[in-house]
């Protein structure tokens, strides 16, 4: 198959590889707040854990409308590598051990938002510099 057919849409490919990143990062925030989809596993929540709630509803929400993207991203990239560092890497070396593949895509998803920017349809409005 010829890749370069599927070039004239990687503005489109990249939003929805934002916007599903996004949904999927506020996912964690409706977790630890609403209990939705499922309870949070930790009552009460630890104070660090709210802290990474807050950073993943307001990074999830701006992500997945396009909206400071580049910022966002990279803000919630610190995040999951922090959370990376800080849960998973004391408990094994190994990410298929600690439990730890999510939080490694999450932070190099978002590393390559920050530098890919937003895409197609975001409130940016495709503002800075696109991915060639």
């Amino acid at each position: 198959m010829d890749f370069r057919l599927l070039e004239k849409y990687r503005p489109q490919l990249l939003a929805l590889l934002r916007i599903v990143i996004g949904l999927l990062f506020l996912e964690h925030a409706t977790q630890k707040f609403l209990a939705f989809p499922v309870p949070f596993p930790v009552q009460p929540i630890p104070t660090l854990l709210l802290a990474g709630g807050v950073i993943e509803l307001i990074t999830g929400v701006l992500i997945t409308l396009g909206l400071f993207t580049r910022l966002a991203a990279i803000v919630a990239s610190g995040e999951m590598a922090f959370a990376y560092f800080y849960v998973h890497f004391p408990q094994s070396f190994w990410p298929i051990v600690n439990k730890g593949e999510a939080a490694i895509l999450f932070c190099f998803i978002f590393l390559y938002l920050a530098v890919a920017g937003a895409g197609a349809w975001s409130i940016d409005g495709g503002r800075g510099k696109r991915v060639r």
